[in-house]
């Protein structure tokens, strides 16, 4: 039986609904016809997650910082789309999507790792050009938001207190050193490293939310504390602006989730349904904790929970059951809350948006708990192995090769830019707050 991978793969495109982990599900005979409805949808789901960094994380972000940083965390966002957008079309595309003949699943090469360089500059994207049931433009155009997306989660870590020169270079050096090869590596297909595991990564949880997470704690160590942190309070200078932002992020992700079906079905519809019902769940466990720990709900703790919920069920969204989302909601809660407001103060690392306590934690709950909740038997739709306990196990090694790729190679990155340009702002320039000290301007008489 030819699979879907081989047909693709004949034509040179990149694996459509591979990228969502999914090939198995394909029908063997599948043809690339474009079908309007999918194409429909993968429109509105580009934008949908676009929407998320543009204006979602911005405003999420920007409430959380002290009110002389919010238009430098604005900035570092707004212009991160812009720069993503233009190295995903260089040479982050084809790294990430391009599967070269000689990548196979039978040998472990370069190409298990990361993909080739015969789409750079988006070579073979033309209007006519199709994957699977939608134009490529749209998949290309897709796929680049998750890569736009990513680095801007990293910055709330470091919020208040890097360059802008040196989060630039950081970051475009991370998209296309880090990301785009372990993007490879889960959703490029047989050969790909994770795809011959057997890993299921619907949406992103190593791609986007472990890879992001440990590259946040990484930076956050290196940078080092903000000034007078943890001695002196730091609150949010605007908690409207953040739990709208977190509204925002969470009508996002319906486009991250069940977009990455990359078609208008079943499979998208239900993980729409797990998506609502985790970050529900992830929401109301968090304000809980909070009741009975200190007494009252904090808006802060239903935003911060609601993300968690978010980030947990990203790649379980396209296997798991409605149970299983409650159960994945709520252990992925406990987890970042945990981390996010004990852990962090306990280690003494200055995670300033607790960039690594919601998106690496929350991740890493994820996607192990992903290889349990996809078992039919608890309501999901089926995994890759013949036992929960095995599905977990390559769950784990997924997990584990993420973290150590992206933090040992975040750790590099950041040392060769600390010893080129540096890393952080002056003493003076941080007092005075980035708003000014970097960009000239006073974002809270806004």
């Amino acid at each position: 039986m030819q699979s879907v991978y081989a047909f693709l793969r004949g034509r040179r495109m990149p694996l459509g609904l591979a990228a969502a982990g999914f090939l198995a599900a394909w029908p063997a005979a599948a043809q690339d016809e474009l079908n309007s409805g999918d194409t429909a949808w993968m429109i509105v789901a580009t934008a949908l997650v676009l929407f998320m960094t543009i204006p979602g994380l911005s405003l999420f972000y920007g409430g959380l910082v002290r009110s002389k940083n919010v238009l430098s965390v604005l900035m570092q966002c707004f212009t991160l789309t812009a720069l993503m957008s233009i190295l995903w079309t260089v040479a982050g595309y084809s790294l990430a999507f391009d599967v070269p003949e000689s990548q196979s699943a039978e040998a472990i090469g370069l190409h298990t790792f990361v993909g080739g360089l015969g789409a750079v500059f988006l070579k073979g994207v033309t209007a006519d050009a199709v994957s699977g049931t939608i134009p490529l433009s749209v998949f290309v155009c897709f796929q680049m938001t998750f890569f736009i997306i990513t680095p801007a989660l990293i910055c709330g870590a470091f919020a208040e207190r890097m360059k802008f020169s040196a989060m630039l270079i950081f970051s475009a050096l991370w998209a296309l050193l880090v990301y785009a090869p372990l993007c490879h590596m889960a959703w490029s297909g047989e050969g790909a490293l994770f795809h011959n595991w057997g890993v299921l990564d619907f949406a992103g949880g190593t791609v986007v939310h472990i890879n992001a997470g440990i590259a946040a704690l990484v930076a956050c160590l290196m940078v080092g504390k903000r000034q007078g942190w943890p001695e002196r309070p730091m609150p949010p200078h605007n908690l409207t602006l953040t739990v709208t932002g977190a509204g925002m992020l969470w009508v996002g992700w319906f486009g991250f989730n069940a977009g990455s079906q990359l078609a208008a079905d079943g499979v998208a519809g239900m993980a729409m349904l797990v998506t609502q019902l985790s970050t529900a769940m992830a929401a109301l466990t968090w304000i809980a904790i909070e009741w009975l720990k200190h007494g009252k709900p904090s808006v802060l703790g239903a935003a911060t929970g609601a993300v968690a919920g978010l980030v947990a069920i990203t790649p379980a969204s396209g296997s798991c059951g409605p149970m299983g989302a409650l159960a994945i909601g709520f252990a992925s809660t406990v987890c970042c809350f945990i981390v996010a407001t004990q852990l962090k103060h306990k280690f003494g690392f200055d995670d300033s948006l607790d960039a690594f306590g919601v998106h690496g934690i929350g991740g890493i709950v994820g996607a192990i708990l992903t290889g349990v909740f996809a078992s039919e038997a608890l309501g999901g739709q089926g995994m890759n192995h013949a036992s929960i306990g095995e599905q977990v196990f390559w769950q784990t090694a997924s997990v584990l090769v993420t973290l150590g790729y992206s933090g040992i190679m975040s750790a590099i990155l950041l040392k060769g830019i600390d010893l080129a340009v540096g890393l952080r702002v002056s003493a003076e320039a941080e007092s005075q707050g980035l708003d000014l000290a970097s960009h000239g301007e006073e974002g809270y008489l806004l």
